[in-house]
């Protein structure tokens, strides 16, 4: 059975907090799932975590949407971060040719449109729905693993 929590993020600052205490708490073989509609926030938070955990080399880096690229990779000197954009890909087959499977074990992965994983999905993911909601934006996360239970502390909770 899955937990859910959900937070409201009011600024574009609010998304960014989130993506850098994320980035806290992400390290080798955490997957998180980014989904929503376009313009949801999905790439804004994936910025966020990514350019936080790159900071802690004294890097700073622009981050791409790799919408066209369909996966950018990052080292922040404990792991590989893969930051996959799926929207283009029109079938679950694809996304092995992508190498994303061998990631999901020993890399921290942001999958940006993850519907495209198919069965393929990891059931220790962090699932993160992206919507707009007023002036702002809610993020609604869903688990199962239980080192994901620390989300539960950012927003109302359902178990």
């Amino acid at each position: 059975m899955d937990t859910t929590a959900s937070v409201y993020l009011a600024t574009d600052e609010d998304t960014r907090a989130l993506g850098e205490t994320l980035a806290r708490k992400l390290g080798p073989g955490c997957v998180v799932l980014l989904d929503g509609p376009i313009g949801a926030g999905k790439t804004s938070l994936a910025r966020a975590v990514i350019q936080s955990r790159m900071s802690r080399l004294c890097q700073v880096e622009d981050v791409p949407s790799p919408t066209y690229t369909l996966v950018q990779t990052y080292d922040d000197g404990e792991s590989e971060i893969w930051h996959a954009d799926l929207y283009r890909l029109s079938e679950a087959g694809e996304v092995a040719e992508l190498g994303l499977d061998a990631a999901f074990e020993d890399a921290v992965v942001l999958v940006e449109w993850p519907d495209r994983l198919g069965s393929d999905v990891p059931q220790d993911a962090l699932s993160v729905t992206m919507s707009i909601e007023g002036d702002g934006r809610r993020a609604s996360f869903a688990w199962r693993d239980p080192r994901w239970t620390w989300v539960g502390r950012l927003g109302t909770v359902d178990a």
